[in-house]
């Protein structure tokens, strides 16, 4: 029996395929459970529609992803933080993923609102330096932005 599966299975095949099961397998368990359903000529001519509606949404998705980066390609970051005594000083505190997202939503000028959890700190930088973090648009955009912490005098 002929099924379309909805979702990835393990030693069966992805989301989309129409692949050839036993039908007692496809009756008792892939249909009744919501993993597949019927290659009949209506399902397989949506299957094409559904996946020819997700590659368009994927290709604007990396469209808008790589113009949000040059906005983000000069974007350069200060940051004045208290800190302790000597050259490789420990701050008083940390620079976070949701401080830099901040700092560019406010300071930016960018025309879209950048999300914290698209910045990849891998943890908070609590020394003072220049930095490059990188900020992850897309699964195939991601762009580097400087980031300087410096001691604040103040």
């Amino acid at each position: 029996m002929k099924v379309i599966l909805k979702a990835d299975m393990d030693n069966l095949g992805a989301a989309g395929e129409v692949v050839d099961v036993k039908p007692g397998f496809a009756r008792n368990y892939l249909l009744p459970q919501g993993y597949a359903y019927e290659a009949s000529e209506a399902n397989l001519k949506r299957i094409e529609e559904e996946q020819r509606k997700a590659e368009e949404r994927a290709r604007r998705d990396y469209l808008e992803a790589r113009r949000r980066a040059a906005q983000l390609a000069e974007a350069s970051l200060t940051f004045l933080a208290r800190a302790g005594e000597g050259e490789d000083a420990k701050l008083f505190g940390s620079v976070t993923s949701a401080d830099v997202a901040e700092r560019l939503n406010a300071d930016g000028g960018l025309d879209f609102e950048l999300d914290k959890r698209l910045v990849q700190l891998d943890e908070p930088i609590k020394a003072l330096g220049a930095y490059q973090v990188p900020i992850r648009l897309h699964a195939e955009v991601t762009i580097e932005v400087d980031v300087r912490v410096e001691r604040d005098e103040a």
